[in-house]
């Protein structure tokens, strides 16, 4: 017999070149240690009289690190999921008078409640939420019939990037360091990442020159480039882009024809005042004809993010601008295909997007619960910047947004061999060595492209606030030992 379709020598090759570092080499082991149960304790970490188990930050995950739901949509939902509740007459003594009133809302909306599919684009009801959203946020209309609701932002980017690419030779400009959902999608359908690169020095802002460069690298390759990613605020850097850094961005994309991808998940985790969260929608509109009539933009949000954490949920939409309507059409084809997103996570984004209000029976608890999460992020943020940057070695700018931090570290030359002879990136020797010392499960910069020669780890700001301080200290001690161990072989070397 020979071989069959799924023997992995026939495979798809655009499969095979997909890499995921989020859940990649660092996350399978930090599962196989926990798996194992194995308690390590290592001479070099003091962790008291805790017993060694493993913290997952490798990936924006609030509610597995501990972060409790918030109250009200949960309650909207549970309701939904069990409409019988409604007919108790004892449900007003369990649940408030305004999550009644909004579970009913939102059953009245769907088309034989959430075990029904609804419009492969979403409830329109819901749709119609989302773009009020949007009005009240840029202050510019929004058409409900360009909203797609979709399982999670990154099945959005999927359609998306699935109608752009054509082939081998179409181009998408992806931000180095990247969040990976892009070279993965991009490597799977066929496509050619064309990277541009922030720069850490001014924590990671955009070039418009390093731009162009990348756009005449790739023509002079034979790739035209036919869409930009902007992600912001930065994933897994967790900058903020200016104003005036996404002006320049939107002029590049009419200068050069190009589709901007939006990708602003991140828009409620903003941990500085001196950059606010812009949409990019709102500067194109603001910038007026006739580029706010021309430049093709479609913006992507989500209810895993924000101080909502809800990633399990899967709910999310994009917005489309500029986008004609037979494409739009051909973008519905392909939704359809699905049948429906999923609909509990459509109830979770009208939720997100239409919150409640004051005078609402149930508002200053929600306001209450979301002001906790939020002013702990900035905290954690804080505390995570200046404990990388009390570590031998080791340089991060401030997490100004999104939930990730991203520090530099300048390995000495016997870590870098070391790790060559091992037969690992340096980084992800690293990160290795620090998972199975301390049970920090981090993700390589490598994951995320960086520059050559260049080194990182990227690990979330969402472990809980009070553990915070205990774990910076034991990625010191482990640090500044792993350091301070090939700096010596290295200046022995040198006597």
């Amino acid at each position: 017999m020979g071989l069959k379709a799924l023997d992995y020598e026939t495979m798809n090759e655009n499969v095979k070149k997909v890499q995921y570092a989020v859940r990649g080499e660092l996350y399978l082991r930090a599962s196989e240690l926990q798996k194992e149960g194995k308690k390590y304790m290592k001479s070099t970490v003091c962790w008291g009289s805790m017993h060694f188990h493993i913290i997952f930050t490798n990936v924006g995950n609030p509610q597995a690190l501990g972060q409790k739901p918030l109250t009200f949509p949960r309650q909207v939902v549970a309701l939904c999921q069990a409409p019988f509740l409604l007919d108790d007459p004892n449900v007003g003594l369990i649940f408030p008078a305004d999550a009644i009133a909004r579970a009913k809302h939102y059953l009245s909306l769907t088309s034989g409640g959430l075990g029904a599919y609804s419009d492969s684009r979403g409830i329109p009801g819901v749709r119609k939420e989302v773009a009020e959203f949007i009005e009240r946020r840029d202050g510019y209309p929004s058409d409900p019939e360009l909203i797609f609701l979709t399982d999670g932002a990154s099945k959005g980017v999927m359609q998306i990037l699935n109608c752009i690419i054509r082939g081998q030779g179409d181009g998408v400009l992806v931000p180095v360091p990247q969040y990976p959902l892009y070279s993965a999608t991009i490597s799977l359908f066929g496509g050619s990442l064309v990277p541009y690169y922030l720069e850490e020095t001014a924590n990671w802002g955009l070039d418009v020159n390093n731009l162009r460069e990348s756009v005449a690298q790739a023509r002079f390759k034979g790739i035209t480039v036919r869409a930009m990613v902007i992600i912001n605020p930065g994933n897994p850097t967790g900058q903020c882009l200016s104003e005036a850094n996404l002006r320049e961005i939107l002029n590049f994309c009419y200068q050069e024809n190009l589709v901007l991808l939006g990708d602003e998940v991140y828009q409620q985790n903003i941990y500085q005042d001196e950059r606010p969260f812009i949409s990019s929608r709102k500067v194109l509109m603001d910038m007026g004809p006739p580029i706010s009539k021309d430049v093709q933009l479609v913006s992507f949000h989500t209810v895993s993010k924000g101080y909502w954490g809800e990633c399990g949920q899967r709910g999310g939409y994009f917005e489309m601008t500029n986008i004609p309507p037979k494409t739009v059409d051909e973008i519905y084809k392909i939704a359809s295909i699905s049948l429906s997103p999923n609909v509990p996570a459509q109830i979770f984004m009208g939720l997100m997007v239409n919150p409640l209000k004051p005078g609402d029976v149930s508002y200053d608890q929600f306001v209450r619960e979301s002001k906790g999460i939020l002013e702990s992020l900035r905290r954690r943020a804080r505390i995570m910047t200046d404990g990388f940057n009390s570590c031998k070695n080791v340089v991060c700018n401030f997490t100004e947004g999104a939930m990730y931090s991203f520090p530099q570290l300048r390995l000495p030359p016997k870590a870098i061999e070391a790790a060559k002879q091992a037969g690992k990136v340096p980084d992800v020797f690293y990160c290795l060595k620090l998972l199975e010392a301390t049970g920090i499960s981090t993700v390589p910069g490598s994951g995320f492209g960086q520059k050559e020669g260049v080194f990182h780890l990227r690990t979330t700001i969402l472990p809980a606030e009070e553990d915070m301080p205990e774990i910076m200290s034991s990625f010191k001690k482990f640090n500044d030992e792993f350091m301070a161990q090939y700096e010596d072989n290295w200046n022995r070397s040198r006597m």
